[in-house]
């Protein structure tokens, strides 16, 4: 039996914790769909567009043939059952991460109860990596290229220097 999996986020940008789960789950399953959530309405800010987050994507990801990388809106159950997903994606980092994972696993599970939750815990040392945090790290001249692929530290590049030419200046120290 053929089992597909789908691998929801924002993706804003995408990092190596990201690529690691969407490895290690294409390795799990016959196909996996890595779902960009196209925030249309403005609950949530984003710095790279739809297709921005998904050519990132693409780029950084030179792995198997089993993975469909493609945006979304509504439900991600809906999603889910569109495209015949039977199993949910998501990544733990820390003990936090698991309250928040476990009453969405449940809403879920109300809402489609033939489709099933993988949760899978990220790699020790991706464990403080988040979008946010290479967000605000390369926002402020940090250097996040231990955090994302060369692609991506090329667009967050881009886009600070686009914003405010005299705010990036290289790589800096994250403290005095």
């Amino acid at each position: 039996m053929q089992i597909r999996a789908v691998y929801p986020g924002t993706f804003d940008p995408v990092h190596y914790g990201h690529l690691d789960l969407m490895l290690r789950a294409a390795n799990l399953f016959e196909e996996l769909y890595v779902a960009v959530y196209d925030h249309r309405r403005p609950t949530k800010s984003v710095l790279f567009s739809i297709d921005e987050r998904v050519a990132m994507i693409r780029e950084a990801l030179d792995g198997p043939g089993n993975i469909t990388i493609m945006p979304f809106t509504g439900l991600l159950v809906n999603f889910a059952q569109q495209i015949e997903a039977r199993v949910i994606i998501r990544g733990l980092r820390v003990f936090s991460d698991f309250e928040f994972e476990f009453r969405s696993a449940l809403a879920n599970q109300r809402l489609a109860p033939q489709i099933e939750t993988v949760s899978l815990m990220t790699r020790e040392e991706n464990s403080f990596v988040s979008s946010s945090t290479v967000r605000e790290i390369a926002s402020l001249g940090g250097d996040v290229s231990s955090m994302v692929p060369p692609n991506v530290v090329h667009s967050l590049n881009a886009r600070f220097r686009a914003d405010d030419p005299n705010l990036f200046s290289g790589a800096l120290p994250l403290r005095d």
